[in-house]
């Protein structure tokens, strides 16, 4: 089985700037691996890349057995990208976004009211403008997003910023569930104490490079139950 992401040598620029300067990763299908660096070491560049949003300058760049240059719809089609700021149209409904987000990744919406009622997105919330709706809320939607589309791969870019702790707590039960169902997971966190739990291997990044990679401290937490 080809890995789920594989690069090797990947140099990547925003404007001038090389935000990659030679990245060299394998993540095998089913992991978790937690990104950590400081800010403008690499790490949102690099699940940009993954998504098939930031082009590759130079290297290899492969995602889930595409190349994620010459692949681009098959790859953003297959996974599921959570930013700093979700991307919601503010004129659209809570349910209006999910939808239309599934629709447009060609997914099928058979998953969209479980995950808004997960998200306590249903009811009055499912029918409010997301112009209206708190950071919090924001972010809920873009997580319902997620798990209505079932991504084989889950890139996180700091998952847990503007959730509660009730909120996170389900994020991690619904990111074990997704990843005992054959998914993989790159989470990007400046919080270890949330994000490490969930990971099997960490990743250490500046300057654009990956410098370290081991094993995560504790095993990854066995609890798939999604209530």
């Amino acid at each position: 089985m080809a890995p789920a992401v594989l690069l090797r040598a990947v140099v990547a620029l925003t404007g001038r700037f090389p935000a990659l300067a030679g990245v060299d990763l394998t993540v095998e299908a089913g992991q978790v691996v937690v990104l950590e660096g400081a800010n403008g070491a690499g790490k949102t560049s690099l699940l940009r890349v993954c998504a098939g949003l930031l082009p590759v300058t130079s290297g290899q760049a492969e995602v889930l057995g595409l190349d994620a240059g010459r692949h681009v719809r098959s790859v953003r089609r297959s996974v599921g990208l959570l930013g700093h700021a979700p991307s919601l149209y503010d004129d659209l409904t809570v349910f209006e976004n999910v939808r239309f987000s599934v629709r447009a990744a060609g997914s099928g919406e058979e998953r969209v009211e479980e995950a808004l009622a997960l998200f306590g997105l249903d009811g009055r919330l499912r029918r409010t403008g997301a112009a209206r709706l708190s950071a919090g809320q924001r972010r809920r939607v873009a997580l319902a997003t997620l798990v209505a589309r079932a991504p084989q791969l889950w890139l996180l870019d700091e998952p847990h910023a503007a959730l509660d702790a009730e909120a996170r707590e389900l994020l991690a039960r619904v990111l074990t569930a997704a990843v005992a169902g054959g998914a993989t997971a790159l989470i990007a966190s400046h919080e270890p104490a949330s994000s490490l739990p969930l990971a099997d291997r960490v990743v250490s990044l500046a300057g654009g490079r990956v410098v370290a990679s081991g094993p995560a401290a504790a095993p990854r937490r066995s609890d798939a139950h999604v209530a």
